[in-house]
């Protein structure tokens, strides 16, 4: 009992975590400047690089753990490190085209369990055949997706004026377009980091930190090298600012720590039927609450909480209904780790 009690607190951390992220991080964006994009990215990169590398190192020094290094499972572990980083510089892409986190991390929420699920189904073949629960959920997510993005709220009237007077009507069609790009890309990334990183995970023997030190160093290469060097070579209407960089650093640090969370919740037991379907049930609903508060938003359409709702519920029905596999793989598995579906990570 007191084992499920602690998955369901660090299950509440995640969904509080990945709840604040998108806020988090788009006010830190926008604090840099309307087009920062590379600079909030670096903070990411940065905070990761203390959570996922620094942070285990000392662990990994002080307490050795089970498993050890491997070409195949740090291989693995690195590209599931790269799908979340390049995940993450989908969402702030998103951002700078006009995306506002009050709709661009449901959409992200509810999309990418599904993605989740199918690359699963696709690379078990032991898996049986999707039932019509499992088919109608996702149903519901493509229509609970086209309703928020349809309904999405309106920025403030002034600002609606004024750019009604200088830009014609295809702009907001383009900037959508572009958005759900974005939201498509960080969904496809974060839908496959979580079986990626559980195989690093079984090829290292069940290491927990190990994996996760590979997620730091793809997030290091990728958010922090790599920005640096185009900012050298490029021009960006941005600064980093101290509240910007706080920000952005702050969305970074509840990133990792909500997948810390999520392998927290299963090290005491928790299992992906509930851990999951709770972390993005939850996590959608702190978004929109804490996105209102911060960003603020007119014109909320009734029918946009519609489709909040749909998309949540549909992810949770495609999480919960989705297709078992056998239990022969399971006996590969650690007594304390993770078993089944893997979380999506951001």
């Amino acid at each position: 009992m007191k084992n499920f009690v602690l998955a369901l607190l660090f299950v509440g951390l995640t969904a509080l975590c990945w709840g604040v992220y998108g806020p988090v991080l788009n006010q830190g964006q926008r604090d840099m400047g309307a087009h920062a994009h590379w600079r909030p990215f670096i903070c990411v990169g940065l905070a990761y690089f203390v959570i996922a590398i620094i942070a285990p190192g000392v662990l990994l020094r002080l307490r050795p753990e089970r498993g050890g290094w491997t070409f195949s499972g740090t291989l693995w572990s690195l590209i599931a490190g790269a799908a979340g980083a390049l995940g993450a510089l989908g969402i702030i892409l998103a951002f700078t085209s006009g995306g506002k986190p009050i709709y661009v991390m449901p959409l992200v929420f509810g999309c990418a369990p599904v993605v989740n699920t199918l690359y699963t189904m696709w690379t078990h073949r032991d898996h049986g055949r999707p039932s019509a629960l499992f088919v109608a959920g996702l149903i519901i997510v493509a229509a609970g997706a086209v309703t928020v993005l349809v309904f999405k709220p309106s920025a403030a009237p002034a600002a609606v004026a004024q750019a009604a007077d200088h830009a014609p009507a295809e702009v907001s069609l383009v900037q959508t377009a572009v958005v759900t790009l974005c939201v498509a890309m960080t969904a496809l990334c974060w839908g496959v980091y979580g079986p990626m990183l559980h195989k690093g995970q079984m090829l290292m023997q069940g290491s927990r930190l190990r994996p996760l030190v590979c997620v730091g160093v793809s997030y290091f290469v990728i958010a922090v090298l790599v920005p640096v060097f185009i900012l050298l070579f490029t021009t960006e209407d941005s600064s980093f600012t101290y509240n910007g960089s706080l920000w952005s650093l702050a969305g970074g640090a509840a990133g990792a720590v909500g997948a810390l969370g999520v392998i927290m919740a299963f090290n005491f037991g928790g299992k992906p039927i509930y851990v999951m379907p709770l972390v993005f049930g939850c996590a959608p609903v702190i978004n929109t609450l804490i996105g209102i508060q911060l960003q603020g938003a007119s014109s909320i359409h009734p029918i946009f909480y519609a489709g909040l709702i749909l998309v949540v519920a549909g992810a949770v029905t495609v999480l919960v209904f989705a297709p078992r596999g056998g239990h022969a793989p399971a006996a590969k598995t650690p007594a304390h780790g993770p078993a089944g579906t893997q979380p999506v990570g951001t």
